[in-house]
């Protein structure tokens, strides 16, 4: 078992790339203090992840309030003793241009992607430093390449790369790895509300969405879920601050 009596963090855990992660990791045998904003999805991937075998406890918050994130990392600490993993998954998704985006939008989309992230991550660390661990942020294809309507949600997973590499240097000497995960189009709950809001049909979203892609599809959470473990455990021990894409081709096509 790869994470075998290792503690991890998931924020975001409620759904889609965070729930087939808490997933992963229970099968490799981690113990898991799961977030997520929406409580009645944290207690359903709390419940399944339990029913297992593995071992789980929610983490009930909205990382844009710093309080909030604060006390998910107490949460590990006062269940399993400490934390040895951090996937910091949680995002605010919306696709909209400048023009279209308000001061408020902006707001949410970085009080969850950029600063909620480094807040849940300012009080993981000192928890860490002792004997080290593994840092993952979801970030996203979207912080390498331009597309249309998703400035705000583009620049803040941007940010997220450069504080995954930032922290990488930063922990280092406390060997903490800071790595990036960068997803693709991912098929997910979140997937079909954007589309729903959109006015489109599935089908058509799908089609023109996987055709960007080298292999000709779009991605499932648990092809996400495996980069991240993999990040996540020793056999990633000589890697930090690199970006591993998931992608499917698409930036480099």
């Amino acid at each position: 078992m790869r994470l075998k009596d290792k503690i991890a963090i998931i924020t975001g855990a409620g759904s889609g790339i965070g729930e087939a992660t808490a997933v992963r990791f229970a099968e490799e045998g981690a113990r898991l203090v799961l977030n997520d904003v929406d409580g009645e999805n944290l207690h359903r991937v709390v419940e399944r992840v339990r029913g297992m075998g593995g071992q789980a406890v929610g983490a009930h918050a909205d990382i844009s309030v710093e309080a909030e994130a604060a006390s998910i990392a107490d949460v590990a600490v006062k269940t399993f003793g400490g934390i040895d993993v951090l996937v910091n998954n949680a995002a605010n998704f919306t696709q909209m241009g400048l023009e279209q985006a308000t001061m408020a939008d902006w707001q949410r989309v970085y009080g969850v992607n950029v600063f909620g992230t480094a807040m849940v991550t300012k009080y993981a660390v000192p928890h860490m430093k002792a004997k080290g661990g593994s840092i993952v942020m979801v970030a996203s294809m979207s912080a390498f390449i331009a597309q249309p309507n998703f400035t705000s949600y583009s620049t803040s997973k941007a940010a997220g790369v450069m504080m995954t590499r930032s922290l990488a240097l930063d922990l280092a000497p406390f060997k903490i790895r800071v790595n990036s995960v960068c997803p693709g189009c991912i098929v997910t709950s979140a997937s079909h509300r954007e589309v729903e809001r959109l006015g489109l049909k599935f089908e058509d979203w799908y089609n023109d969405n996987a055709s960007k892609h080298m292999l000709g599809r779009l991605g499932e959470p648990v092809e996400a879920a495996n980069a991240i473990l993999f990040l996540a455990s020793e056999e990633a021990s000589f890697i930090t601050a690199a970006e591993l894409m998931v992608d499917g081709g698409y930036v480099h096509w």
